[in-house]
């Protein structure tokens, strides 16, 4: 389902999103009073720090199997206490390569499904499957995950998790019925430098925090050329059909585990604007012929987008979208407290006291500080996480940490809260940037619950 060519169903399936986000943004987006949440229906309970039986393997089925599928393949079939049960993708050749990854990694052979794009169904109806890993384009994300737990299995869906206010709230209302986890796939969580800041964060370095930044610039008008397979096949339309902050978890989501969000400080409201959308039209204009679908196709997602978030305990958060101009890859990465800050790309810090110098001086120098700093967990895996690769690492350490929690009996890091505030970002912007930079309220998806949840703490 990563990499076909979805020109039958996707332009269905992402009107149905841009109609539905209009719709959500009409009221939850707009008005105060819908900002705490409608109430916890009967026979649902918070998932708060959610514990299931200790697993000691965990069977796993994995849809979609393309170019971020078939990392999730490589790294589960090399960690202990998996089995991976079943593999689905509409694409032949893609179900074929994560297949044989999986045998040559000397595993038993995995059922393969992939005969429509609703085959994911039945593998979802097998009873020897105890998480499902969506790694899906963006409309099929909520959707799979609801049917995952709904067959009393868990769901690990790829960011975002939602593209609609609609969706976040059905993620939320099925775990809390279902009891299942539902965790969104932040990696950027568990970054080597990441890892680190929320270690900072978490012994007081920076003092009490204030603002923080987080970004997605990365130049992807490449992705354009990719016309009937592979990521632009389908992520190129979105740029057609909202203007939004469309990925915004990557840079939010350290951000939040810093500040506590859904455990003891919650996102309260947004503000956005976008700048005009010029890049991909002139992109097209320079690759393709003039009669080509993509000259004909009007871009209305502004080349850049900066939110601000405000928290209810007053912090401040800046996020931004530009995945069209020229430029370096960033995700700003940036926190700061009363006595200082840490900032990334370049890696950077400067404290008042605790530094090695003034702080009106950039400290460059990370390896004293990932020497004295490093989070506990990347103490633990990092010279494996690098050896295993995916983005540095992060990706094998998500991995090898869900699959810890599970074996171990303990909560996952992230909660389908977190998924739904996070990939909420994305319809509030919309609305907001529609009205003028106005602010627009976010849900309590967790109906009151952040109040007396304590902060993520160092895991190891």
């Amino acid at each position: 389902m990563s990499e076909i060519n979805r020109r039958k169903f996707l332009k269905a399936g992402l009107t149905a999103a841009a109609v539905a986000s209009a719709a959500g943004c009409s009221t939850a987006a707009t008005s105060r009073p819908s900002a705490g949440g409608s109430a916890r229906a009967k026979g649902q309970k918070s998932v708060a720090g959610l514990v299931v039986p200790r697993m000691d393997t965990v069977r796993v089925g994995l849809i979609g199997l393309g170019q971020r599928g078939v990392g999730h393949v490589t790294h589960m079939a090399s960690l202990d206490g998996v089995e991976i049960k079943a593999l689905c993708d509409t694409d032949q050749q893609v179900l074929d390569r994560a297949f044989n990854i999986v045998v040559k990694a000397g595993r038993p052979k995995p059922a393969t499904y992939g005969k429509d794009k609703y085959a994911y169904r039945d593998m979802l109806d097998r009873n020897d499957i105890d998480i499902v890993i969506i790694a899906t384009p963006w409309h099929w994300h909520t959707p799979m995950a609801v049917d995952t737990m709904l067959r009393d299995k868990h769901a690990f869906v790829e960011v975002p998790a939602a593209t609609t206010l609609e969706e976040c709230w059905q993620l939320v209302n099925t775990a809390e019925k279902t009891q299942k986890n539902c965790m969104m796939m932040e990696n950027c969580c568990y970054g080597r430098d990441e890892l680190m800041a929320l270690n900072l964060v978490r012994m007081g370095m920076l003092g009490d925090l204030l603002h923080g930044e987080g970004a997605y610039l990365h130049e992807l008008r490449w992705q354009m050329k990719q016309i009937d397979r592979m990521t632009g096949s389908w992520r190129t339309k979105w740029h057609t059909l909202r203007n939004a902050n469309l990925y915004p978890t990557h840079g939010l989501g350290p951000i939040a585990q810093y500040m506590g969000v859904n455990r003891g400080d919650r996102f309260d409201y947004l503000s956005s604007m976008s700048s005009p959308a010029l890049g991909r039209a002139q992109y097209a204009q320079r690759e393709f012929p003039a009669d080509h679908p993509l000259n004909q196709a009007k871009y209305i997602c502004g080349d850049m987008n900066t939110s601000l978030i405000k928290t209810v305990k007053g912090r401040t958060i800046m996020v931004q979208h530009d995945t069209t101009t020229p430029r370096p890859y960033s995700r700003r990465n940036l926190i700061m407290g009363t006595n200082g800050v840490f900032a990334g790309y370049p890696n950077r810090i400067a404290l008042e006291e605790g530094g090695r110098k003034e702080y009106e001086e950039w400290d460059l120098d990370m390896d004293y500080w990932y020497d004295k700093y490093d989070h506990p967990l990347w103490r633990r895996m990092g010279k494996e996480a690098e050896r295993a690769g995916g983005h540095g690492g992060m990706d094998f350490v998500m991995l090898w940490r869900m699959i810890y929690c599970l074996r171990n009996g303990q909560p996952l890091d992230q909660d389908v809260y977190d998924a739904a505030a996070l990939s909420s970002v994305i319809s509030l912007s919309e609305a907001s940037v529609a009205d003028r930079g106005n602010s627009k309220d976010f849900p309590d998806f967790t109906r009151g619950g952040w109040q007396a949840r304590e902060p993520l703490g160092i895991v190891s």
